[in-house]
């Protein structure tokens, strides 16, 4: 059952992407170039959600499971998330697309998209292979 509120919640997820043109890659390309709000106010929408939700999360300290929640404490090297986050920021502007949307484009029958999917995760895979030889 819990599968199915999942696929669920994801679908909606897809379909408000789509709708709010957030998987379209003349939207990211204006984010880009600073040519448009559009995108910074998506992104904004998902911060206004997302941070009280973790704080709620966070206080109550328990999943829906009844399992605790542990989050780590950040680290004080900025060096990994610059490089990190130049990286994503590549791979964005290289695709026009960030991990959601990629789903969300090949819904809507983006079919190069299944090569960035198929990257994105071989990519993955590779990380966990190597993390506990690369610089944390």
């Amino acid at each position: 059952m819990r599968a199915i509120i999942y696929i669920l919640l994801g679908l909606i997820f897809g379909v408000a992407m789509y709708k709010g043109e957030a998987a379209s890659w003349f939207r990211i390309f204006e984010m880009f170039n600073f040519d448009s709000f559009h995108m910074y106010g998506f992104i904004a929408t998902a911060l206004l959600v997302g941070l009280p939700a973790t704080q709620w999360l966070k206080r109550k300290g328990k999943d829906i499971d009844g399992q605790e929640i542990r989050i780590s404490p950040k680290s004080r090297s900025i060096t990994r998330y610059l490089f990190g986050g130049i990286l994503f920021g590549l791979g964005w502007a290289l695709v026009g697309a960030c991990p959601g949307p990629i789903f969300v484009l090949i819904g809507a029958g983006v079919k190069a998209m299944l090569l960035v999917a198929i990257s994105a995760i071989l990519g993955t895979y590779l990380y966990g292979l190597l993390s506990n030889k690369l610089p944390h």
